[in-house]
């Protein structure tokens, strides 16, 4: 059908029925009786010809790193319902932990007729800056903190600082800790830096062999912490970049023949559905990941309201959730004799 024809039967004029279709300003008499005729035949207007028309694809870019995470999905969640509250659709890129593909993919997305792009970042690198700031549609950052460009990010320093002060205000002064790779600036550098300093203000002098940059996986959590329980037998408490991590760290533990966490308190990061389904229940961090997908989006249709280049930064708070994994009674007599 065309647009005259939906006209004649609605007994409207062409125009009213564009003006309908791009949510242009009609009566409510018309709208209805369009509507009518759109619902009665099914009727759909070429995506192509819209665009053309209007000169806008309806479409956001979205680049993620990878999909097996939970915090990523529930950023994406955010991002859909934005999404869809401006009746946009989504393309999604999947960039692997691959720097060069998060480059590849905006260089598509930015010729490929998108409005604009959201991209979770893994990694810090200057090309990626580069062709951010060249880009020909607007870009949000988000989890990480990048500069000259608009971004919502979580306070990853704060959070793993507050949690490792944690475990030393229950009197673990053999603190390990999990991390990954530091070219990740939030749950790699960031993390480690909250870690380091908690210690230093403390005053615990921070070595490098009470500590682990691996990867992500259970499996690394696990193989690491078998071998930090070798290298360092004195450990009585064990902090974590993430939940995965600590999920394994915890089968090295109680493999080991030790108590959670009676013998090592455990603690991870991102409240994820793991750290309620193991037991003890790990002492976790929650972000607030759905609202950082939220944010960003919203903040990138802010961009393309204002139709001008901005900067915009948004840092987002963090809750500790302390659980099973440093609750004990036993605590005290413990502490004492992990400290002889």
């Amino acid at each position: 059908m065309t647009i005259k024809e939906i006209a004649t039967m609605a007994g409207v004029s062409q125009a009213a029925v564009s003006r309908y279709f791009n949510d242009g300003y009609i009566s409510e008499e018309k709208r209805n009786a369009i509507k009518q005729v759109v619902d009665e035949t099914g009727y759909r207007p070429s995506f192509q010809a819209q665009t053309l028309r209007t000169k806008k694809t309806k479409t956001i870019g979205v680049i993620i790193p990878k999909i097996d995470s939970n915090s990523i999905g529930k950023i994406v969640d955010g991002i859909t319902k934005v999404l869809e509250e401006h009746a946009y659709r989504m393309i999604l890129g999947i960039s692997r932990l691959n720097p060069e593909k998060e480059i590849e993919y905006l260089s598509i997305l930015d010729d490929n007729q998108v409005e604009g792009i959201l991209i979770l970042e893994s990694m810090h690198h200057a090309n990626l800056r580069k062709k951010i700031a060249k880009a020909k549609v607007p870009v949000v950052v988000l989890g990480q903190q990048m500069k000259n460009c608009t971004c919502v990010y979580h306070d990853d320093y704060g959070a793993m600082k507050e949690i490792t002060e944690l475990c030393l205000s229950k009197g673990r002064k053999q603190i390990g800790f999990l991390g990954v790779t530091r070219q990740d600036k939030a749950v790699g550098e960031a993390r480690w830096n909250g870690y380091h300093d908690a210690l230093k203000e403390a005053g615990i002098a921070y070595k490098k062999k009470h500590t682990k940059e691996i990867g992500f996986s259970i499996l690394d959590g696990y193989t690491s912490t078998k071998e930090l329980l070798t290298e360092f037998p004195q450990m009585n408490a064990l902090v974590c970049a993430t939940d995965k991590i600590a999920v394994g760290a915890k089968k090295a533990i109680e493999e080991a023949g030790l108590r959670i966490p009676e013998d090592i308190l455990l603690t991870g990061h991102g409240n994820s559905d793991l750290s309620n389904s193991v037991t003890p229940a790990l002492t976790t961090v929650h972000f607030y990941y759905e609202e950082c997908g939220s944010k960003a989006a919203n903040m990138l249709f802010d961009l393309l309201e204002a139709q001008e280049s901005r900067v915009e930064q948004l840092q987002l708070g963090y809750r500790i959730i302390e659980q099973a994994s440093t609750q004990s009674n036993r605590e005290e007599c413990v502490c004492k004799k992990n400290m002889m």
